[in-house]
């Protein structure tokens, strides 16, 4: 081989080691990142999930509500795959404006506000319990046990426990028991006051703060299951006809999907070990749809009360 062609074979064979030596070094170089268009890491999912809030009327005390709804709370929250928020207020009408306000977007509400935020801004049942297997409730008129009352008028010039200004068992229906004596409760009683929660007015009568009071059917039987001692001090002397029972509502803008969820979480909570559970702390059997004629006679005794001032005892 000449010369020429010996010097053209080493040029070759240089350009191919230093290609391979070049592709090497490509095939181990560090990928280039730019630190100015860095994507920030997301937030956690809890994070972005706007929670469900849930109002519970204060038909038993503050404690006794968180004690005894956390259990169905918690169903909801895991099988709605959203975090769950209580809320808490005072009085019926402090929830009825939650409710009406989109603040919260479900609530379980007394009969008598349920009457009138269906009356004042449309809103809608969503389901109703079912207790010892009927959709209905009572109002009891108690006094202390030792007390020789026999009915609403044995109870003239006494100290009388109202529950909450919107109560249809608490303090509707012991104004129409007044209003058939012809009375009206500001002259009738000797003096009145609100407890603002059904366990507050039995207790008032149980130590004797008070002559009488009208509470739930529901919450007398839940209370004294739990306090066994309280009836020892207190005597059902008058039960009142059946009311559609207190119900879970809604807005009336809440969102068609989230009402369908709901709806199907709670009539299938009867079905599942938790949902069961949950149901057997607040004693309801299961939850079913009910339709809003359910409440027609609590509407009539509204009605025929007129303009009875009871706000204030």
């Amino acid at each position: 081989m000449n010369s020429y062609k010996l010097r053209a074979v080493k040029v070759l064979l240089i350009f191919l080691i230093f290609v391979s030596i070049i592709s090497a070094c490509q095939s181990r170089k560090e990928p280039f990142i730019d630190l100015n268009s860095l994507t920030p890491i997301p937030p956690s999912v809890l994070h972005d999930i706007l929670p469900l809030r849930v109002a519970v009327s204060a038909v038993i005390s503050p404690q006794g509500t968180v004690e005894s709804y956390a259990p169905l709370l918690k169903y909801i929250e895991a099988h709605l795959g959203r975090p769950v928020e209580l809320v808490q207020r005072s009085t019926y009408a402090e929830v009825n404006r939650l409710v009406e306000t989109g603040e919260v977007d479900v609530a379980f509400v007394c009969t008598g506000a349920y009457i009138i935020g269906e009356r004042d801004f449309g809103m809608e049942i969503l389901v109703a319990p079912v207790v010892n297997g009927e959709a209905a409730y009572y109002s009891l008129l108690i006094v202390p046990a030792e007390s020789t009352a026999q009915n609403m008028a044995d109870l003239r010039g006494k100290i009388f426990a109202f529950t909450d200004p919107l109560s249809h068992t608490g303090r509707l229906y012991p104004t129409y028991l007044v209003f058939q004596l012809g009375q009206r409760p500001e002259t009738f009683f000797g003096s009145s006051f609100f407890t603002y929660s059904h366990d507050a007015a039995i207790r008032a009568v149980a130590s004797r703060l008070a002559d009488g009071a009208a509470v739930d059917s529901l919450i007398y039987t839940y209370l004294l299951q739990r306090e066994p001692e309280l009836k020892l001090g207190v005597r059902i002397i008058h039960r009142s006809p059946s009311f559609g029972i207190p119900p879970v509502v809604v807005s009336p803008n809440i969102r068609p999907q989230l009402r369908a969820e709901l709806l199907d979480i709670f009539l299938n909570m009867n079905e599942t070990q938790d949902g069961e559970a949950a149901l057997t702390i607040l004693d309801i059997d299961r939850f079913v749809e009910l339709e809003d004629n359910a409440y027609d006679t609590a509407r009539d005794l509204e009605v025929f009360l007129g303009d009875v001032p009871t706000e204030t005892p």
